[in-house]
């Protein structure tokens, strides 16, 4: 089935005024996955992502897709609540001075317990801490329905918007 969605760019210019907070509940951590085997950034991928037609990345062969999360530019920061894979942040800096939000988000059975907020908050000064001079981030109307607002209340700033259409499994 053919669906109409629209894409949204946004960028951040200056570090957001909002500080760290501490975990909103006991038990979650985050981490950062250091030369992560292919298979274990798949699963967060396809789990985060799956309903919401995360599927750019399946056209890639599991060479392509190491050569990416495996570079030291990229950061792919999991989120743990006790022991549990929960969500990732993961951050490119491979243009830099800019940094790229390059997937985000929360496993579905997570999300009820609003921890994305904090999630991309700690993503958020992670990049600025790494000396960037520009945060960048896109979504789309396939995604959380949350994702946008989230990101225009965390300080990122629309510039651009593009009408597609794509082919999806079920109908989103």
């Amino acid at each position: 089935m053919k669906v109409a969605y629209t894409v949204t760019w946004l960028e951040m210019d200056a570090r957001s005024p909002q500080p760290r907070r501490a975990p909103p509940v006991d038990g979650l951590t985050i981490m950062r996955a250091v030369d992560p085997p292919v298979h274990f950034f798949r699963y967060l991928y396809d789990t985060v992502g799956g309903e919401h037609e995360w599927t750019d990345l399946h056209a890639w062969p599991d060479d392509r897709v190491a050569a990416f999360v495996q570079n030291d530019a990229v950061h792919l920061n999991v989120a743990y609540l006790h022991g549990k894979p929960i969500g990732l942040a993961m951050l490119d800096f491979r243009e830099m001075p800019v940094a790229d939000i390059a997937n985000f988000g929360l496993i579905p059975e997570f999300i009820a317990m609003r921890l994305g907020s904090w999630l991309l908050m700690e993503g958020i000064h992670d990049a600025w801490d790494a000396g960037i001079e520009k945060l960048t981030v896109n979504t789309c109307t396939l995604d959380h329905p949350a994702a946008l607002p989230l990101y225009i209340k965390m300080g990122f700033v629309p510039v651009r918007h593009e009408e597609r259409e794509r082919e999806v499994a079920g109908g989103s």
